[in-house]
């Protein structure tokens, strides 16, 4: 049987479309490949960052002082009751 010229047979239309995808496939690989590189090399070196400073501590100096000493005297005024001033001597001392 003579082929026919002009228009490809089923085997070779599979043949094409199976190099096409090959072809395609290898070049968005390079490309994707090419992009990465890229990202790498061109990628601002970071300094490490150090690590947060911890947390204050509680100023156990004249605020604390200043705060008592002003609770002592709502006390002795008569604002708070002897109960209140155990409670908030409690709460500044942190006991």
């Amino acid at each position: 049987m003579p082929r026919r010229i002009g228009r490809p047979g089923l085997l070779g239309t599979i043949a094409r479309t199976a190099v096409i995808s090959g072809t395609a496939t290898a070049v968005s690989n390079r490309v994707e490949r090419r992009d990465m590189q890229r990202r790498t090399e061109y990628r601002p070196q970071q300094a490490p960052q150090a690590p947060a400073p911890p947390p204050a501590a509680p100023a156990a100096g004249p605020d604390r002082v200043a705060q008592l000493t002003q609770l002592a005297e709502l006390r002795t005024q008569g604002v708070l009751t002897e109960e209140e001033f155990a409670a908030e001597k409690a709460r500044i001392l942190g006991s």
